[in-house]
């Protein structure tokens, strides 16, 4: 089974190729690292880092330095960051070392490029544009995926791992998000929806009458604003939601499905093109935060749906699915793995807590792992945990 570990470049700017490469390699034990190549806008505590102990991520930046030819017919130019000759200095320093590098990819979750192109955002049941994420149904957008899934994938990395290439929900938008109007789950979800003219669009080439479901998601929200109620249950049921919409809201949610399936698919065989395999990062259970809460027992009601995603769709789309395995006790991460069936090939675990308290809990979710036959685990993150929970790494790798 493979084994790599999540990074920034800025971890490898900061700290030297050098440094980083010999706490992966030896003190971690693993074989590769898994290095963001475009990123969304943050703010994080980097406890090792020795240039900034708290760093203000670039929004929306790719880490090389793009193909004018590639870009030259692409209406979405992504901004280029101020490091962005590590990645293919880490590609070389990494082969000579026999290290794999895999390509950690943010899409659509790009503000910086939303808010320049504001008609390539999603819009809400009033109007409104939500300029942190791009819609995976716009031309322009998706124009925008191809390429930079081959300019990433020329190079030469292994794999790209693809996160946000589908729709977002209402929250992990912007900083200080507030609502002081209570809003439940539908409610939420409503929010979250896209009727942009290229989703009604799709939706009516399902025979969808979309403006219906705007109307709904319009007039259910305004109930909610003026001070009605909705139901309290702790998950959402897209059945009852879709009842609550006369029925056609279950077209659309299929519409925004094959919008989805159908942007990974031409995303991966652009990938594989240049040479580099592809695997869907599958956000349900990090979005739901569902890593401390929740009991051992049944798998976890999926949320895919209220993101476009179709499990099974997107899987056989490209290579196959990172599962999020944000789960304190093994037992939990196993219902939650055993949910995918053969769709998940690869997992995330975090070798920190609130999901690791010892090396042994850490060892018992990577034996997990090898029993279902995934081929590869990936540690999140180098940069934002302590070094020593490498050394945890290195145990639970350790036969």
């Amino acid at each position: 089974m493979e084994t790599s570990i999540f990074a920034f470049a800025t971890d490898l700017a900061d700290e030297g190729l050098g440094p980083v490469l010999d706490n992966v390699q030896r003190r971690g034990g693993l074989d590769g690292l898994t290095v963001a190549a475009a990123y969304h806008e943050g703010r994080d505590v980097f406890p090792h880092n020795p240039v900034r102990k708290v760093r203000f991520l670039e929004s929306g930046a790719v880490f090389f330095h793009l193909d004018p030819a590639r870009w030259r017919e692409v209406r979405l130019q992504p901004p280029v960051s101020e490091v962005a000759d590590i990645l293919p200095e880490l590609v070389g320093a990494a082969e000579r070392r026999g290290l794999v590098v895999r390509a950690w990819t943010v899409f659509l979750h790009n503000g910086a490029l939303a808010a320049a192109h504001p008609d390539c955002a999603p819009e809400n049941a009033f109007g409104d544009r939500y300029i942190t994420d791009l819609c995976p149904a716009n031309p322009d957008v998706r124009a925008f995926a191809r390429a930079l899934a081959a300019d990433v994938a020329r190079l030469g990395i292994a794999s790209i791992c693809a996160e946000s290439l589908h729709y977002h929900p209402l929250e992990h938008g912007y900083a200080h998000e507030r609502y002081f109007v209570p809003l439940g789950l539908a409610a939420r979800c409503l929010l979250g929806f896209c009727f942009c003219p290229h989703c009604v669009d799709a939706a009516r080439g399902r025979g969808v009458d979309a403006e219906a479901v705007r109307s709904f998601a319009r007039a259910e929200l305004e109930r909610i604003f003026a001070g009605g109620t909705e139901d309290a249950a702790e998950e959402l049921d897209p059945d009852w939601l879709g009842t609550l919409a006369g029925g056609e809201l279950a077209g659309y949610l299929r519409a925004r499905e094959e919008t989805v399936a159908s942007l990974v698919a031409e995303v991966a065989e652009t990938a594989r093109a240049h040479g580099a395999s592809f695997e869907f990062i599958d956000p349900s259970g990090a979005v739901k935060g569902y890593a401390t809460g929740r009991p051992t027992g049944a798998p976890a009601p999926s949320i895919a749906w209220q993101l476009g995603v179709d499990v099974a769709a997107v899987a056989r789309a490209c290579d196959g699915i990172e599962a999020i395995g944000y789960a304190a006790e093994p037992e939990r991460l196993r219902h939650d793995l055993a949910a995918y069936g053969e769709a998940a090939v690869s997992v995330a675990l975090r070798p920190t807590p609130p999901d690791c308290e010892s090396a042994d809990n850490l060892r018992a979710k990577v034996e997990l792992a090898r029993e279902l036959g995934l081929r590869r685990v990936d540690f999140y993150h180098y940069g934002l945990m302590r070094l020593d929970a490498l050394d945890w790494i290195r145990a639970a790798l350790t036969p």
